[in-house]
């Protein structure tokens, strides 16, 4: 889940790059030394990546080129938590009000999709299912005193009554579901009594048969299964990290068909390097973004 929009430090740039999961050969896209962008979506067609910047939502060509600003209407500006609907019409978007928005793209007319459930309580989007029909949404409730719980919601994508699935105390977040919708995949904080130890986990859709998937002395976040099923890429913070910070060495890992954990990049970034779904159509590339200071 994002802080507050925050812009590049002097000398840091923003590389967005796409990875291959076999060769780990990378190529970067696009650089900028203005804009901070963050958080890749690739589009189903395998030609463009989104990524959101400054409160608004940008498309560039996989090949590289410039960025160029897709129209969202009246909303407030846009975190970086942005999903596609499987058919690559519709963007859903967590706007900085706290809720959640349908964009389709042929009208660039704005949908909310999000309930209110009071100003306490915000929305924040990282999953939706494989048909189309359901997103998956961490709720994140600020009780009485400052405290904060996060729990893994859905809901209906054109709107309806929210489903509840976790109800416990332990941090939970990037909840996203798997290409066959069997699993949503999530991390937590519930297999450790160390503040922030983030591990990940997967669920059935209603909240049943919670499965630990990671158990190293990392912290781990955001885990994407690829689209064929077969692989998990996700970020891996320094031991005894807090959160999902920015401006942190973290890597880039794959969990293989067989289990086996292997890096892939070493990026300097966190937060916004790979927060949303971020895989080539074909399973074969991800994309992420990195936010190197150059002297």
């Amino acid at each position: 889940m994002p802080g507050p929009t925050r812009g590049l430090a002097p000398g840091q740039r923003a590389e967005l790059y796409v990875a291959d999961v076999v060769t780990g050969a990378l190529t970067l896209v696009h650089e900028s030394a203005t804009l901070l962008f963050e958080a890749p979506n690739w589009t189903p067609d395998g030609a463009h990546l989104l990524v959101n910047g400054d409160g608004r939502l940008f498309r560039i060509q996989v090949g590289g080129g410039e960025l160029v600003e897709v129209p969202l209407g009246e909303i407030p500006p846009i975190n970086n938590d942005h999903v596609l609907s499987p058919d690559g019409e519709t963007v859903y978007v967590s706007a900085n009000d706290g809720h959640l928005y349908a964009i389709p793209f042929a009208t660039g007319l704005p949908r909310r999709v999000s309930n209110d459930h009071g100003s306490d309580f915000r929305h924040y989007l990282h999953g939706v299912s494989p048909d189309g029909s359901t997103l998956a949404y961490i709720g994140m409730l600020i009780e009485e005193g400052g405290a904060v719980t996060t729990n893994v919601f859905t809901l209906p994508a054109a709107g309806g009554e929210d489903t509840q699935l976790t109800d416990d105390p332990f941090p939970d977040d990037g909840s996203e579901y798997s290409p066959d919708g069997r699993w949503i995949y999530f991390n937590s904080e519930r297999a450790s009594a160390t503040p922030g130890h983030a591990q990940l986990f997967r669920m059935a859709p209603d909240g049943t048969g919670i499965e630990q998937l990671s158990d190293d002395e990392r912290v781990n976040w955001f885990p994407h299964v690829s689209p064929d099923g077969r692989r998990i890429v996700y970020v891996s913070f320094p031991p005894g990290t807090i959160g999902h910070p920015a401006d942190h060495d973290v890597i880039i890992r794959v969990i293989e068909p067989d289990g086996a954990v292997r890096d892939l990049a070493s990026p300097f970034g966190g937060q916004g390097t790979m927060n949303v779904a971020s895989w080539a159509p074909d399973s074969t590339r991800v994309a992420f973004v990195a936010y190197p200071v150059r002297s």
